[in-house]
Parts: C-alpha cells; sequence; structure tokens
C-alpha cells in the first residue's frame, strides 16, 4: 500500500485536486470504508485527498430544509438535538453503526459514497427523500439520493466529483419516522435486514396522509417499497393493513442469500420489520391514543 496523502484547505483545492488525479484520486472523510478497501487490496489509488481541513462539511443545518455536511459523523448524528422528535429514526439509524469508535469517525457522506446495499443511515434518508449536492469541475448538482447508487459500491458520482451534503425537507405536521434493522448479533453487525419508514396522517390521526418505506441489505441497493407505499396511502392503519403492507414490501425486494442470511429469511424479515416500523411512527404521532 502506497500512495501521496493530500490535505487541502478549501473545497476549491479540493475539487482542483479531484480534477487532476481523476481515478488515481479518492477522497477521504472518516475512512472507516476507504482504508479497508485499500488495506484488502479492493482499491489502489495514487493519491489520497483528505478532507479533514476542508470547512463547511461538518454542518447540520436546519431552515425550510435540513442539510447534514458530508463529514458529520455518525456519532454527532445520533446526539443531534434536532434529531430527538419526529426525525428520531436517524439517530435509530446511527446508532447501530459499528461500535463508538467507528461512529466517532464514519461520515454520512462516506456512509453514502460506499453504496453499501446495508447502510443503515442511507436507508433512513431514502424514506426522508433527500437529495444530495455534489461539487466538481463541471460545477454544482443535486441529484435524489434514490437511484444515486446503481450497484454495490458503484454511485453516480462523476470523476473529481465530491459530494458535500444530504438535505431533506421539513417533516409536515402529524409525522414521525422510525428504523429497525435485524444482524446476526445485537451490535457491530452489518444488517442482514433494515427497514425506515416516514409516515404523515392526516387531521383525524386516523388515515395515511403520505408514507415512504425504504429497505436495506435486501437488493442490490438500498430501495423504496413503493407498491407498499402506495398501498397505504389514504388508508386506515389497522393491524391488518400494515401487515398486508410487510407482506407487499417483501415481494418488492431482491434479496440474495450468503453467509449470513438465506434471501427467503430476508423477505421473511421484510414482511415482519415493515409492520413494526410503520406501528413506531403511529405510536410516536399519537402517543395519547396509542
Amino acid at each position: 500500500m502506497s500512495f501521496d496523502y493530500h490535505e487541502p484547505t478549501s473545497l476549491r483545492e479540493a475539487i482542483e485536486l479531484g480534477a487532476r488525479f481523476g481515478g488515481d484520486g479518492r477522497f477521504l472523510a472518516g475512512g472507516t470504508d476507504l482504508m479497508v478497501q485499500i488495506h484488502r487490496g479492493r482499491v489502489d489509488p495514487r493519491h489520497v485527498i483528505s478532507l479533514q481541513r476542508v470547512p463547511g462539511l461538518e454542518a447540520i443545518a436546519g431552515d425550510g430544509t435540513i442539510s447534514i455536511g458530508a463529514r458529520v459523523t455518525h456519532r454527532r448524528l445520533e446526539r443531534a438535538p434536532d434529531f430527538q422528535g419526529a426525525l428520531r429514526g436517524l439517530i435509530e439509524g446511527a446508532r447501530v453503526v459499528g461500535g463508538h469508535q467507528v461512529r466517532n469517525v464514519a461520515t454520512v457522506g462516506g456512509n453514502i459514497v460506499n453504496a453499501s446495499p446495508a447502510a443503515d443511515v442511507v436507508v433512513v434518508l431514502l424514506a426522508l427523500d433527500a437529495r444530495l449536492t455534489c461539487l466538481g469541475p463541471a460545477g454544482e448538482r443535486t441529484p435524489a439520493l434514490d437511484g444515486f447508487a446503481t450497484a454495490p459500491g458503484v454511485t453516480g458520482l462523476g470523476p473529481g466529483e465530491l459530494l458535500t451534503r444530504a438535505s431533506f425537507p421539513r417533516l409536515a405536521p402529524r409525522s414521525a419516522t422510525a428504523f429497525l434493522k435485524t444482524g446476526r448479533r445485537r451490535a457491530m453487525e452489518i444488517s442482514i435486514a433494515c427497514v425506515a419508514a416516514r409516515l404523515t396522517l392526516d387531521a383525524d390521526l386516523e388515515r395515511c396522509q403520505d408514507v415512504r418505506v425504504a429497505l436495506g441489505a435486501v437488493g442490490p441497493t438500498a430501495m423504496r417499497a413503493r407498491a407498499a407505499e402506495q398501498y397505504l396511502e389514504g388508508r386506515a392503519l389497522t393491524d391488518a393493513a400494515m401487515l398486508e403492507a410487510g407482506q407487499i414490501a417483501a415481494a418488492e425486494c431482491r434479496p440474495i442469500g450468503d453467509v449470513r442470511a438465506s434471501a427467503r429469511y430476508r423477505a421473511l424479515l421484510v414482511a415482519t420489520l415493515v409492520p413494526r416500523v410503520l406501528a413506531r411512527c403511529l405510536e410516536r404521532v399519537r402517543p395519547e391514543i396509542s
């Protein structure tokens, strides 16, 4: 393992270095994924461009839109006061990423760019309709997170392009989020399957006004369960309806079998986790009824 290490002190300098090195360069944020891949010989960059001294990538900001900088760590995400309420799904996703040491350095941007189908926080951001801001030699663009990963480890980032933040709209009234995962252990384990939901109820707190259901580790990329969402919209959220949504989502996913779980088991987990995560959202929107 041998590479030249660079420490730009501005976004402009980082982009210039990325453009200069092209495919021979890789950006480094927390490094919990990149350094492992380098050590295992999966990637072999000639240049590593650190983002540690680049300002403006560590902010969590909120006005009409909530923005999470690419270098925000999972530890900071799980402690953010703004996410203690309706956005608690983000905390639930962040706090199960590795152990404390990993969460202290692993970043949201790295989680997105690594493009793992089992990335926990990515699944929550997908349920929040997040958009990304990417900056490169050709300027800035804001692609949707949905579809940004095209295969395991593959994204729509262009040559020399840098992900700077993820953003999503503030939640509407009567909304909540939740996240659940299943692994072979309780902690420091890649998801066998994970599910996130964002739910908005109508004014009577009875019917689903709007919903997003996102699935992880059950396809080549994190995915939306669109048929389940369509089934739920406008429907009273009875136990039977949520169970049916789980069955629909299980039929939508495309799991594989591996040493950790069979494809059938992963689909069964989706059918189980979807109604549970919806019920958790429901309890958070109407705690005085549940």
